[in-house]
Parts: structure tokens; C-alpha cells; sequence
């Protein structure tokens, strides 16, 4: 079996390769586990992946939009595409045009890709809870009505719909995961709106200053990066008898607000850490990440079997044996 991930060059890309590798298999197209022979990390710079034995992992610079160079990577063995490759919220929100393309187009391109290729492929891809927003209820049941508030929201919104469409009429056989928030990233900020909710761990638990730029009060739904890993891998084992009416997923985190995080730093890397932080309210950020939901429901992906983290404590020992020393 041959995977194929794009945004290989993202910490979650890199985590997914590695677990998938070291996991051997996933369940092939009649249900049977098959080994997993090769993993292709795509991205627009080369990766140096993992080295696993008995698994090859390559890395492939290529523009996902460019249909041909994509073409080329499924070859006949490949049986799944995880999808993770997007321009992050605040960027799709600054620049629309460069949203469109690689979060909307793009999906589309390598959508296209997939249904070309001989026999329908897995096509694992990855939503937000940014493609909700608007009048909402405290906590969000998965039948609730996207209304995105936000372009990044509203390009993932319209490409949940293309995975349904697509796998409705048999061209793919598709699973759209909704990620909550995903805390801690490892590494430096990037342009996500969200990007201060790692950084008011990650930097202070490093000895860094960090801007928090909401109120305490904000409640934000989280996940941690190895349960989100978990969830990924999940996903492509659910059967698609379980996803009859919707390939999208809303998947069970946790809804924590800004002050309860700022509690567990403090217990995990003491009053020091607390006062590493800067309280500077940024209008612009607080527009955007407030407007998410900050709770879900989440009955049908619990019903599937998947795995909220148990509480914000779990989530920061998981970083401090994961990713700090790295990070």
C-alpha cells in the first residue's frame, strides 16, 4: 500500500507519516489490513522524512494545484491521499485570492486527481471548526447549519461539499475530518488566527515571552496533536457503510477558555511561566477566533469511536514528552 500526503512538510504531516509507519498497516479497499510498502510526503519544499524500516518514505516538491504533477504520484498501488495541504486562517483572510486557490482550487485539482485514478482512492482531508460561525447554540450538534464567518471557513465549508458529492457518485471514497483547534504546536507561530493558543504554552514552558491577544473568558475548542494523529488514522478505518448521509466529521475536543489554560501553565511550569505572557487584545484575531463555536456535541464521531483527550493537562504533558525539547 502507497499513501500519498500532502502538506508533508506541516507537523501534522510529518507525525502522520511517522505514526502511519510505524503502525504497519491500514485496512485496504475490500477491509483486509495491508502493509503499508511507501508514504509520499508532498509539499512545495523537499522534507527530510523519518527513516522506518520496511517503509519508504519519500518527498515530492510539488504544487498541489498542478494536476499533472500530482497525477504522476498515484501510481497503481496507491490507495489513500491524506489531504492536508492549506493556507491557515488569518493568511486566507488576508489574501483571498491565494486562499481560493490552494484551500478551494487546489482541492479541487487533486480531487479531480483522485477520481481519475483506477478505483476509488480513500480521500482523508481535514475541515475547522472555522466553517461555523454566526447565531450558534453553546455547544454545537452535528446537524447544526455551517455559516462560516471567515474566507478560510468558507473555502473548507465548500470543499466538505465536494468531498460528499464526490463520494456520493463513487469517484472517491471520502472522509472529511473537522479539527478543533490543534494545541501544542510544536516550532515557531505561523498565520493562523489561532496560532497564540499554542504559543501562551509553548513559548513560556521555553523560557519565551508570549502575546495573548484575547480575553481570558474565550472559550476555545482543542485537541492535541497526538490525538488529532489518532483521529487521522481512525478515520480511514471507520467503514463507509457508518457515513451514509455525510462524509464530514465533527470530531470530540475539548472547550477549554483562555483563563483555564493559562491555569494548567501555571501548574505545569509555574507562576514564572504565567508571567511570561503579555495580555495585548488584538481586535483583528479576537474578529476571527470568536466567532468560532466554542464547544461541539460531536455524538456521531463519538459513535464511530473517536477519542476526545481526557483534560488540558493531558494536552500539555503530551507536548512536554513529545515536542518541547524540539520545539
Amino acid at each position: 500500500m502507497r499513501i500519498v500526503i500532502t502538506g508533508g512538510a506541516g507537523f501534522l504531516g510529518r507525525k502522520l507519516a511517522h505514526a502511519l509507519a510505524t503502525g504497519g498497516g491500514l485496512a485496504g479497499a475490500e477491509g483486509q489490513r495491508q502493509q503499508i510498502s511507501e508514504i509520499v510526503l508532498v509539499d512545495t519544499c523537499e522534507v527530510k522524512p523519518d527513516l522506518v524500516a520496511g517503509v519508504n518514505i519519500t518527498s515530492a516538491a510539488v504544487d498541489i494545484c498542478d494536476a499533472d504533477a500530482m497525477a504522476r504520484l498515484m501510481t497503481p498501488n496507491t490507495l489513500c491521499v491524506y489531504h492536508l495541504a492549506a493556507v491557515v486562517s488569518g493568511q486566507a483572510e488576508a489574501d483571498f485570492d491565494l486562499g481560493m486557490k490552494v484551500n478551494l482550487d487546489g482541492t479541487r485539482a487533486l480531487l479531480d486527481v483522485c477520481r481519475a485514478h483506477a478505483g476509488p482512492l480513500k480521500f482523508i482531508t481535514t475541515s475547522s471548526v472555522a466553517s461555523f460561525g454566526g447565531d450558534m447554540p453553546r455547544s454545537v450538534p452535528d446537524s447544526f447549519a455551517q455559516t462560516p464567518q471567515n474566507s478560510y471557513g468558507a473555502q473548507k465549508a465548500i470543499s466538505e461539499l465536494l468531498v460528499n458529492d464526490y463520494s456520493r457518485k463513487g469517484f472517491i471514497d471520502g472522509r472529511v475530518v473537522r479539527l478543533p483547534t490543534i494545541i501544542i504546536r510544536p516550532g515557531k507561530p505561523n498565520a493562523a488566527a489561532s496560532s497564540f493558543v499554542s504559543a501562551i504554552f509553548r513559548e513560556p514552558l521555553q523560557g519565551q515571552r508570549a502575546i495573548c491577544p484575547v480575553n481570558a473568558d474565550l472559550p476555545v475548542w482543542v485537541m492535541s496533536p497526538r490525538r488529532a494523529i489518532e483521529c487521522l488514522i481512525h478515520a480511514h478505518e471507520v467503514p463507509k457503510t457508518k457515513l451514509t448521509n455525510s462524509r464530514s466529521i465533527t470530531l470530540p475536543g475539548l472547550s477549554v477558555t483562555i483563563g483555564e489554560m493559562i491555569s494548567a501553565l501555571k501548574r505545569a511550569g509555574g507562576e514564572e511561566a504565567v508571567q511570561r505572557i503579555d495580555w495585548a487584545f488584538d481586535q483583528t484575531i479576537n474578529d476571527i477566533v470568536s466567532r468560532w463555536p466554542g464547544a461541539f456535541e460531536a455524538t456521531r464521531a463519538q459513535a464511530m469511536g473517536f477519542v476526545a483527550d481526557r483534560n488540558i493537562d493531558e494536552i500539555v504533558q503530551a507536548f512536554i514528552e513529545d515536542d518541547l525539547t524540539s520545539a
